[in-house]
Order: structure tokens, then sequence, then C-alpha cells
């Protein structure tokens, strides 16, 4: 469903009412697939505007407005309990808690942001997992004129691209016998076949990480079956893709060397570079400055659901949101208030001039 309203109606949103969402959202434990009160907490906040808005089929909600730009973040964390409290640091206040930083500080602020300049709305679900929200966010609606993705970036930060992401599982069974014999059992072609991987991949220490396959490793498991007549053993591997490749020649590569054994790869994410001269870019810059900050143009690692945006939808976007990136999923996650404060003032002064209207 595409929604493009260029009367949708705005409203006052104080940075107090923003950090009092900020900080119930907080407060709601929302791990990947436990969502649904922190999104009926999100919705609870549109409606209390006037803002149309729903719970969808997967559990994102969906505030459709004007459509010159669409903020959208998202609602799940990565699991671990911070408690939550606001204390001052440095002269400033600061929220601890898990996911004030990655993603529930850009997610509030986007809020705030959509309600005050009266444009589109998605918070999704799943992101930190298998980004079920995103996948069906591009399948049930049509491309906005431009996307903001929420992410921490810091109040200075534009980040401009993403490595794009590759998952597979090696399966590998030999026929058991005595460990003194020579021939290699099902956990050793594992090993073999990763290490060839490594390899493959390998690049000089000047390389930038961003241009790199960077190889993973995330889960092992193996030894003699059951009825004692095998060998077994499964490896959960991630591989980061630049955008100088893509996903398939990176498979290939990793299945070049394979002896024994089988992979099967779950459907890749594909790697993303913005061009800085776009006009949300622009926006974004402007905005920057008029806080009086200098802008910073930023390439992850990782991999988001910007990922996805773009390789379904030919609009320009950006990633944008408060908090430092470093304290994603840590223990000590937190976010700086004012921080929080200056960003959703610099998305609605983005938001303001895509849809073409005077400050």
């Amino acid at each position: 469903m595409n929604v493009s309203m260029t009367d949708t109606d705005t409203a006052d949103v104080s940075f107090e009412d923003a950090r009092e969402l900020l900080v119930d959202l907080v407060s709601i434990p929302s791990p990947s697939g436990e969502e649904a009160a922190a999104a009926e907490r999100l919705a609870d906040f549109f409606e209390a505007h006037d803002r149309e808005v729903w719970i969808d089929d997967v559990g994102n909600v969906r505030a459709p407005a004007d459509d010159a730009v669409l903020l959208t973040s998202h609602i799940d964390t990565v699991p671990g309990e911070i408690p939550v409290r606001v204390e001052t640091e440095d002269g400033e206040e600061v929220l601890w808690g898990r996911g004030s930083v990655d993603a529930t500080g850009p997610l509030a602020a986007m809020a705030a942001a959509a309600v005050r300049t009266g444009v589109s709305f998605v918070g999704v679900v799943g992101e930190e997992t298998n980004s079920r929200g995103a996948r069906h966010l591009v399948k049930d609606r049509e491309a906005p004129e431009a996307v903001v993705n929420g992410e921490p970036s810091g109040v200075t930060g534009i980040t401009l691209g993403y490595r794009g992401f590759l998952a597979g599982t090696y399966v590998a069974t030999s026929e058991s016998g005595h460990t003194s014999r020579p021939d290699p059992n099902a956990i050793q072609h594992a090993m073999r076949w990763w290490t060839t991987v490594e390899d493959a991949f390998e690049t000089d220490d000047y390389e930038p990480v961003f241009e790199q396959v960077t190889t993973k490793p995330v889960d092992v498991d193996g030894g003699t079956s059951d009825d004692g007549l095998s060998v077994e053993t499964t490896m959960d591997v991630q591989l980061r893709i630049p955008p100088s490749l893509d996903a398939e020649s990176v498979r290939e590569t990793a299945e070049a060397h394979l002896e024994m054994g089988t992979v099967s790869w779950d459907e890749p994410i594909p790697p993303v570079m913005e061009s800085p001269r776009t006009e949300i870019a622009r926006a974004f810059r402007v905005a920057i400055r008029a806080e009086d900050e200098e802008p910073r143009l930023l390439r992850k690692t990782g991999t988001s659901d910007m990922n996805l945006y773009a390789g379904a939808w030919d609009c320009p976007m950006v990633t944008y949101g408060p908090g430092d990136s470093d304290l994603d999923h840590a223990p000590d996650e937190r976010l700086s208030l004012s921080a929080f404060d200056r960003s959703v003032a610099i998305l609605e002064r983005v938001a303001t001039t895509l849809r073409g209207e005077d400050e």
C-alpha cells in the first residue's frame, strides 16, 4: 500500500513527550519475536496525535502520511536486561537500557519527527534476526520518494553504505571409526572447509574492512551419532559482502573447495552504497550544520534493513539516528537525552525540507 498525502496534518510533540515515549519503549522488553507490547505503545502514540495507524500482519506499526519521506526503524532489540534509569554523566542526562541505542532511540526520534512533520512512518519487527518486518514491508507497499532508516549514527553521522550478508549451514556425516585412523571425520572436514573459506577471502592489513569479505563461524555442533555408527557435524557461518561483490560470487568462492558435506544458504541480503549527492543526503548535511555541527559520511561494516529497502525500492535513502554504535548490543548501552533531542530536531528539518515546506 502506498499513501501520499501532502496535506497531512502535523501535530505538536514536545521534546518532553518524545522523551516520555523513548523511556516507555526502552522500559518495555522487546527482543525479536516479542515486540507486541512495544508496538502497542508506539501505535498509541500516533493515535494520541490523531494519526492513522495500524499494526500489520507481521507486527509492523504502520502510520502512512506524506510519502515525501518514509521514516522507519526497528522495534525489536537483542536480548539482555539492563536496568532502565536516567543518570547524570558529565552534566548530561543519560538513559540506560537495552535498545536505547539500537534502535529504540532512533525509533522514538523518528516517531516524534513523523508526527511533527506529517510524513510516513513504519516501525518494523525482526531486524535483529531475519528482518521479517522489512521483508514484508517492501512486498506490501510501493516505494516512497525517499527513506530514512533508523540506526545509531550519532547526531552528526549520515550512513550511506552497509555490507551485505550471507548466512549458511554446513552439514557433513562420516562413518565412525577408531580415532587412531588417519581418515578425516566429518568434524575435520568442517574445519578444513572453513579454513579454505577464510584463506580464500584473506586480504592485506591495509584494505578497509568495509571493502573486505569477512568470515565468521557462529555455531558448531558435532560428535558421534546416537546409534554410534557415524560422526556428524553442523556449522553455522556468516559472511559479510562489500559493495564491490555480490552474494552469488561470494557463495561460489566459499563452495569452491568443498570436498565433503553440503552447505544450505539462507536468502542473502545485498550490500548497499548510496550517493552522498542525493537530495536527502544534502538535506541532512544542511540540517546538521543548522545544529552548529559538521556532518560525517559513514560506511558501516554490518548490515541493516536499509540493504533490503535499497534492493527493492528505487529511491534515495540514508540511515540516521542518535546513539553511539559502539554501544550496540553492549551491556552498558546508553543514550544521551540531549543527543536524542537534537536528532529529533534534525529529522524534523530533513522531513520539512523534503516535503518542500519552509521551516
